[in-house]
């Protein structure tokens, strides 16, 4: 195979034929495929203007901060309908685990996160939440097959399953590729018709019936969890009305979940005054919203930069993809994993709101890294000890 090299910004990738973004999952299924056709890359301030250029399926990752460069892809060809995955074959072994920060320290930073909000309380732009990551760090015997990983991911059809590739890493060969299974919808656009659903306050679902069915119900009636999702659907809604001509939350909030997962969500739909306006500027506007970033935005996402030890990147942030006519599906980058070759980094946040517990929201953070320890074969355990199981 030929391969040429296509610059963009300050990134260089090699442009093998091959799939650039797949999404499968209840709102569609598609694979973006071919040579290797990058958007320059940018912030958020300078999207439109990049877009101008571009024809035909766009598709990839928006950053979790909108001063980083994004990641977006051209497709040649798009390939509609549910992906077909290698499903069965071995997983390497995992000669470490690392978390980073330990469990200790992120419970730290919970701590210094509330005392910031209690000191602030009653002031203009005072903190009202932020949302507080952690990260394990997996090195492998051998390299991590991403596409096993996505298939066992996909099992649980509740969720969208992704994987787009991402600028690949100084020295090293393997492509480098964000894999994941997000419960949530950032945005759907279809002509005028725009549908968000966020999820915002969180609680672990037991294999006991019995004990399951208290963790849902608690949840509702969790009057920190309602706070939190308040200040998310609040916060879309805001953001939306001046595109819309309707905009309404015809079913309030209600219980959704995942395999591993219980979320409290708002479906929120809206008519939008200009159909033409392309869903990738529409989620680019929502994103970050307060289910991952927090309220004050701005305030959130500079506490989460001087707490949390590792950059975020492509965490966190969005990941879909935006056709010839403006139409689209874009979900939240969360429930995901960095893969290249025989390494991994695992992601998993929770949001803090004053009533936080720091040990709680160590506890749910690890709840959050099961998915992807259950398709990697590690146990669920290592979300919180970060110690191998040998």
């Amino acid at each position: 195979m030929n391969i040429r090299m296509t610059e963009t910004g300050d990134e260089t990738y090699p442009a093998q034929a091959g799939c650039l973004f797949s999404f499968d999952g209840p709102h569609g299924a598609l694979k973006g495929q071919g040579g290797a056709r990058p958007l320059p890359s940018g912030g958020a301030d300078t999207l439109e203007s990049r877009l101008a250029g571009a024809s035909g399926m766009i598709g990839g990752a928006l950053p979790f901060s909108d001063r980083d460069g994004d990641c977006l892809w051209q497709a040649e060809t798009v390939q509609p309908g549910p992906l077909a995955l290698q499903s069965a074959g071995p997983m390497p072994g995992f000669d470490e685990i690392r978390p980073d920060p330990p469990v200790d320290d992120f419970a730290a930073a919970v701590a210094r996160a509330l005392r910031i909000m209690a000191d602030g309380a009653g002031q203009p732009d005072a903190l009202a939440k932020v949302v507080l990551s952690r990260t394990l760090a997996l090195a492998a015997d051998a390299p991590i097959p991403a596409e096993l990983v996505l298939a066992r991911l996909a099992r649980d059809r509740s969720v969208t399953t992704f994987a787009t590739r991402l600028p690949d890493l100084p020295g090293h060969t393997a492509p480098r590729l964000l894999v994941g299974a997000t419960p949530e919808l950032l945005l759907r656009k279809s002509g005028a018709q725009v549908l968000s659903h966020p999820l915002a306050g969180s609680a672990p679902r037991s294999t006991d019936s019995a004990r399951d069915r208290a963790a849902a119900e608690g949840l509702l009636q969790s009057d920190k969890n309602r706070r939190e999702h308040a200040l998310v659907v609040e916060y879309i809604l805001d953001t939306l009305a001046p595109f819309c001509t309707a905009l309404d939350c015809p079913e309030g909030t209600a219980l959704t979940h995942t395999g591993s997962m219980w979320h409290l969500g708002t479906r929120i739909e809206g008519r939008l005054r200009d159909a033409a306006l392309p869903s990738i500027l529409l989620a680019a506007r929502l994103h970050p919203t307060p289910a991952v970033c927090g309220l004050p935005v701005r305030r959130a996402r500079d506490l989460i930069a001087e707490l949390e030890p590792v950059p975020r990147g492509f965490y966190a942030g969005a990941v879909g993809w935006n056709d010839a006519q403006g139409d689209g599906a874009w979900f939240v980058a969360i429930r995901c994993a960095e893969i290249c070759g025989d390494m991994a980094r695992l992601h998993a946040g929770a949001g803090i709101v004053p009533g936080s517990d720091p040990l709680a929201e160590a506890v749910e953070t690890g709840a959050k890294f099961g998915a992807l320890l259950d398709a990697l074969g590690l146990p669920r355990a290592a979300g919180m000890t970060g110690i191998s199981p040998d």
